[in-house]
């Protein structure tokens, strides 16, 4: 793995702000970063046996977008106002970079279109880093706003400015707010991308889609000849489940019943799939007034800890990308379409 240098902020074009936001702080320091060892030794230690002997594989994935992406700004940081913003995207997905290259793991990095065309350069260390580049669309806009016609025009300029910029091919979309819907898959079948993983297979949440037949019980189902859905992982709760592959949740509950709760997904031989934004790891982030209290909540809760908590995460289990969990098994070759396996 190509070892990550320091962070080289002309990648970007230089950052402005946002009228009305308030800078604090940084969360790390600029230049050479250090990388704290992990204070979970039994994490560490155990990392061997995982996704061995009966145990699930572990897939890590980082949605790389900006802090003012995030769908619970979308109600104070207006799209037209995304380019006077500050932006903060290359430094903390190259201190992810760091990170991972630091625990010696690879992972799928589901990169927005809007960043790839500001950060070229930013995409091309993801990749040559050793990392498996995917798309996650370009605009940012849930599925579930868009007709057909949009969502198809919305991927394949992303996706074809990944690929024509790589020279590789791009396996795997994720929707933004993971707001997939059922006739979005054909239309990323015909694009020429091989996986969604855009499912959260939980009891309920405001933006969040769904797909037919998938649930807690088909964390990796074959909806198609070639095609695949890897769901973000959820705690079984009937056919839905506990969020527990990320984002917010992962920043709210404790560490150690965190990591219980993946490795009880990986003791019932299911795959773990988990998903990180690079924002997350960034408390000096600008804050934005008119938010909802519920939305400065989970837009901010606990992002002081959460960088912390990612590196002790890294360390603790044998990561792989979502293409390379496929290909290694996930789900059974003899699977048909629609039939999920994992249970």
């Amino acid at each position: 793995m190509k070892q990550v240098s320091a962070v080289d902020y002309s990648i970007c074009s230089p950052p402005r702000r946002i009228a009305g936001s308030e800078t604090f702080s940084e969360g790390h320091a600029s230049g050479h970063l250090a990388i704290a060892p992990s204070r979970d030794g039994a994490d560490a230690s155990a990392k061997q046996g995982v996704g061995q002997a009966g145990l699930g594989q572990t897939a890590l994935s980082i949605d790389v977008e900006d802090w003012f992406h995030a769908a619970n700004l979308a109600g104070v940081v207006p799209r037209e106002a995304w380019n006077d913003c500050e932006s903060r995207v290359e430094r903390n997905t190259m201190r992810i970079l760091q990170i991972l290259d630091a625990a010696n793991i690879r992972a799928t990095f589901f990169v927005l279109g809007w960043v790839a065309e500001r950060c070229p350069g930013l995409v091309r260390a993801i990749a040559e880093g050793g990392h498996e580049v995917a798309c996650h669309g370009h605009g940012h806009q849930l599925v579930t706003s868009l007709q057909p016609g949009e969502f198809r025009a919305d991927v394949s300029r992303a996706k074809k400015y990944l690929e024509d910029l790589l020279g590789m091919r791009v396996r795997g979309y994720r929707a933004p707010s993971f707001s997939i819907m059922d006739w979005a898959i054909p239309i990323l079948q015909q694009l020429g991308f091989e996986y969604d993983s855009s499912v959260v297979p939980t009891i309920a949440h405001d933006r969040y889609g769904r797909l037919t037949g998938v649930h807690t019980g088909t964390p990796v189902a074959l909806l198609g000849d070639g095609f695949h859905e890897v769901c973000i992982s959820c705690l079984p709760l009937g056919k839905r489940g506990i969020p527990w592959g990320g984002g917010g949740y992962f920043r709210l509950a404790p560490y150690a019943l965190w990591s219980q709760g993946i490795r009880a997904i990986l003791r019932s031989g299911r795959p773990y799939v988990f998903y990180i934004h690079p924002w997350e790891i960034d408390a000096g982030q600008p804050r934005i007034s008119g938010l909802k209290a519920t939305e400065r909540f989970r837009h901010r809760v606990n992002l002081g800890r959460c960088e912390e908590r990612f590196i002790a995460l890294a360390g603790a289990f044998p990561w792989t990308t979502i293409g390379d969990l496929i290909d290694q098994g996930y789900p059974n070759r003899d699977a048909t379409p629609r039939q999920a396996v994992g249970r």
